[in-house]
């Protein structure tokens, strides 16, 4: 008979009964930490009284597919300036793996093509009451995108 069974259901006294039972020399239960965690002291106890241990599996499932190497290799691209694109590319990846693989709040789609100051700029113009055609004919801005940042 086993020895060693591995667990994925909670552990009740009936659970346990039926495991004994099917199992007369059981010594060790496996199972998840989420549900090792929530096993009653009192049945961890009684199951050590019988010479069985209960033990949480550190990690079960399918292997992670991209390493640790991975994810540095992509941060340390997005720091130094790479696109998500060019990154996928270089590094023959999938662009969503590289979304998925950087640690930033990056997300897809398009780059912010006004920088924070000229946004602070148009609207400083707009409340000195500069009309949004003058700030627009100024700065080279189409009308709609002078409206779209003093929304922002």
């Amino acid at each position: 008979m086993k020895k060693e069974i591995y667990v994925n259901k909670p552990l009740s006294l009936g659970k346990i009964m039926e495991l004994l039972d099917k199992y007369p020399n059981l010594k060790k239960i496996s199972c998840p930490p989420s549900l090792y965690s929530r096993i009653s002291q009192n049945y961890l106890q009684a199951l050590d009284e019988l010479g069985v241990k209960v033990e949480p599996v550190a990690k079960k499932g399918r292997p992670k597919k991209y390493h640790e190497k991975d994810t540095e290799k992509v941060e340390l691209l997005l720091k130094s300036g790479h696109t998500p694109h060019e990154i996928a590319e270089t590094l023959k990846l999938p662009l969503k793996t590289v979304y998925y693989l950087k640690d930033s709040p990056l997300k897809p789609g398009r780059k912010i093509e006004y920088d924070p100051q000229q946004v602070q700029k148009v609207k400083n113009l707009y409340k000195n009451g500069v009309s949004a055609k003058e700030i627009s004919d100024n700065l080279k801005i189409p009308i709609r995108t002078v409206y779209s940042l003093l929304k922002r």
